[in-house]
């Protein structure tokens, strides 16, 4: 029921690429919580513990060349602030893939605060963390250009190491 409520309030709009182009990225996010008792019932100084696991399901709004989508305005706008986010979420794949500066034991900056989108995935891409990347993209010759750009964030993460 969650995500439906959330994916009735996404924007959406038709651009020429696409008649129901999502406009915003979504972000759904899994919090769950384990509680272990691990008392010993004839000592007193057991120790409850929590277990915590984070899920975050990240659906991003696809980045179209403005000229190929027809969009201005206000669609343009929010194509504008589409592309600032995928940019800043590559630039901070990158920064942890970096694995030159960090064999050499240089210290790698990794700018999560780019952008809205990267300061919410942090979590979820640094750390003691698991990613996976899912992409969509169009068999059409026609679109190679966007499947080439939609494909290159995720396969350079293939050997990020997690500062």
């Amino acid at each position: 029921k969650v995500l439906h409520t959330g994916t009735l309030n996404r924007t959406t709009a038709a651009t020429l690429m696409n008649e129901t182009s999502s406009r915003s990225h979504a972000v759904f996010t899994i919090n769950l919580e384990c509680g272990i008792n691990n008392r010993n019932p004839n000592v007193d100084d057991g120790v409850d513990m929590t277990m915590s696991s984070r899920f975050t399901f990240v659906d991003l709004a696809g980045s179209e060349r403005m000229k190929r989508t027809g969009a201005e305005g206000e669609r343009a706008r929010e194509g504008i602030k589409i592309n600032e986010g995928l940019l800043a979420l590559g630039n901070v794949i990158n920064a942890l893939a970096d694995e030159e500066r960090v064999s050499k034991g240089e210290k790698v900056y990794v700018p999560y605060r780019q952008s809205k989108l990267t300061r919410l995935l942090q979590d979820a891409l640094g750390g003691n963390s698991q990613t996976l990347f899912m992409a969509c993209v169009s068999p059409s010759d026609t679109n190679a250009s966007e499947t080439l750009s939609t494909l290159m964030p995720p396969h350079s993460s293939f050997s990020a190491s997690k500062h």
